[in-house]
């Protein structure tokens, strides 16, 4: 590789950092003809390229990170006084087919600040991708970051040839976006992802090719007052509106020379964390937004317990219940019960009345559990009301986990 396009991968793999919604979970597997090269497993890609040599599985990076918005919390601002580099398609092509052939990826992540327009820019996104496909048989994972002010038509034409397209919210209400982000429109971009997703659905039923892996998109957390509940509630209205795959959670990071106006501090790193985990509970374990809400005091949701345990400890009259009885909703609302450790426990009891013992081996969230089940040997009287049970369950400052 020449000193020159080093120097632009340096640059423009770093800029991409910021962005979150890079997994290719829902991707179909696909293996490429005689002629070409790639393919895909449906096994979500996560890892990105980084200039300090690490082996990684997906080439993260913009196109280029010259902008012509001034998006106050955007690294990449047009008033911001970073390096700047632009990449040709040929380069991001042959970038892709020679890291592939090394071994170090087996996709491709492509974003871009917006260059000369719109338009120019998502046609240069597409030609990269349109290459990759028909000009030299690349089957594998290729994820595009669509612009969301471009014709409809350049967005279409990008969801025949990438696996998934994005569309970043960046902000979740109106009154951000025009704070932070005067020359972003929250219409324009609902539009864009509602078109996207229409024409997912169209092609599915057609059984033809358009953005396979379907669409996401990323909201910045931190960078203005909008509280969980507000977060949770958008998502939960993107997720039902305009079919999201997945929602990414970004926390706000300060940038140099940051706007007066943008916080001096990054939230919370477990903010961030406990919006993923509420986030579980719209998709995976049938919550309403409202009963996420209800998790939350004043609309932020605990750093200390995640959300099902403290929209538990606000219900403990609907607590305990059996785990020898009790449907599938309601297992799935007891704290330390994973779906998969959920599904595990109706099928064990099929065969045998359950016993404490027998859920432990289930599951490795036990502890949080213990208070809200009744099994054959355990009826947990009087634990449930207790006054320090919070205190109890509280996890280790260190652990993350999902339920």
């Amino acid at each position: 590789m020449d000193e020159t396009l080093a120097k632009k991968l340096r640059i423009l793999a770093d800029a991409a950092k910021y962005d979150a919604s890079c997994a290719s979970s829902a991707a179909p597997k696909r293996a490429a003809g005689k002629d070409g090269l790639g393919s895909t497993t449906g096994a979500g890609i996560c890892h990105a390229y980084t200039p300090d040599g690490r082996c990684v599985s997906l080439l993260k990076i913009l196109l280029t990170n010259w902008c012509l918005f001034d998006c106050a919390y955007c690294i990449n601002r047009r008033s911001s006084n970073v390096r700047r580099a632009k990449f040709t398609v040929e380069e991001v092509v042959n970038l892709t087919l020679n890291f592939y052939r090394r071994n170090y990826i087996e996709g491709l992540f492509l974003s871009s600040g917006i260059i000369k327009s719109p338009d120019h820019t998502m046609e240069l996104l597409t030609r990269v991708a349109k290459s990759l496909r028909r000009d030299h048989g690349f089957a594998g994972y290729i994820h595009l970051k669509s612009i969301p002010e471009a014709s409809p038509w350049l967005i279409e034409e990008a969801g025949l040839y990438a696996d998934r397209l994005s569309i970043n919210v960046e902000l979740p209400t109106e009154a951000s976006l025009e704070r932070l982000a005067p020359e972003k429109d929250g219409a324009t971009i609902q539009k864009a992802m509602t078109q996207i997703g229409e024409r997912i659905v169209e092609a599915k039923a057609e059984k033809r090719r358009f953005s396979p892996a379907g669409h996401s998109t990323q909201v910045i957390v931190g960078a203005d007052a909008t509280t969980d509940e507000a977060l949770i509630r958008k998502s939960a209205l993107l997720y039902g509106s305009v079919g999201l795959k997945r929602v990414y959670y970004s926390a706000f990071s300060p940038i140099p020379d940051g706007s007066a106006i943008l916080p001096p501090k990054p939230p919370p790193l477990q903010r961030e964390h406990r919006l993923y985990q509420a986030d579980w509970l719209l998709r995976y374990y049938h919550f309403t937004p409202d009963e996420v809400a209800d998790a939350s005091e004043g609309g932020m949701l605990a750093l200390d317990i995640d959300p099902k345990l403290a929209w538990a400890l606000k219900h403990r009259e609907k607590f305990p219940v059996d785990v020898n009885k009790a449907d599938r909703e309601w297992l799935l609302r007891v704290p330390g019960l994973g779906a998969r450790a959920v599904d595990k426990i109706i099928t064990a009891r099929r065969h045998a009345t359950l016993r404490l013992d027998d859920v432990a081996r289930l599951t490795s969230g036990l502890k949080r559990a213990r208070p809200f089940l009744i099994a054959a040997d355990h009826r947990p009287v009087g634990l449930t009301d207790r006054l320090d049970l919070r205190k109890r369950l509280v996890e280790p400052a260190t652990q993350l986990s999902l339920f």
